[in-house]
């Protein structure tokens, strides 16, 4: 299995579509896949670009918050598997509350338990080391535990549980990865 983190763009964007039209969501919160497939079949073009240019991010709970820069990435074994992003803020090391962490990530259904997403985060965790991050805060649901194996396998230390904002009863689980080269 080679996996490559590839940059967004036209070209690999009807994989993206199939995969939306598939089920997959790329938001672990709230599933957002029929309203990007909208948009997507709307303007394929404008969809890219707002996708991860906008100035604004709409959270689950339906605030507009500024976008902080990222490196966003498109996972791929030959075909779309996926998406994973470093969040971040220049000269900042914390991030702020409408954050859940530096790094998300989302793997379609079909291609989940097979090491993707660990992979995925150990090739985006040199790019956060690339902006200067000795370390990383990621954090999963308290019921997901392939994610949570995905952040352990990666060197993940649990830094404790915050309120989970959009599912009532459910907590997230914080930790912190080490950015260094494994």
């Amino acid at each position: 299995m080679t996996i490559t983190l590839l940059h967004p763009c036209l070209e690999w964007l009807p994989a993206y579509e199939q995969a939306l039209v598939r089920g997959w969501s790329p938001s672990a919160d709230h599933n957002n896949g029929p309203e990007q497939l909208m948009a997507l079949r709307a303007d394929p073009e404008r969809f890219l670009f707002d996708l991860y240019n906008s100035p604004t991010v709409r959270q689950p709970d339906g605030r507009e918050v500024p976008r902080l820069p990222a490196h966003d990435f498109w996972i791929s074994d030959g075909e779309f598997c996926g998406r994973i992003s470093f969040r971040f803020e220049r000269g900042v090391k914390e991030l702020k509350p409408t954050s859940y962490g530096h790094i998300g990530y989302s793997i379609v259904p079909w291609k989940q338990r097979r090491g993707y997403a660990t992979e995925a985060l150990r090739q985006i965790l040199l790019v956060a080391h690339d902006e200067g991050f000795a370390r990383v805060q990621i954090t999963c649901d308290d019921d997901n535990e392939g994610s949570r194996k995905v952040i352990l396998a990666n060197g993940g230390i649990a830094d404790g549980t915050f309120p989970h904002l959009t599912r009532p009863g459910h907590r997230k689980l914080s930790f912190w990865v080490p950015t260094h080269v494994r």
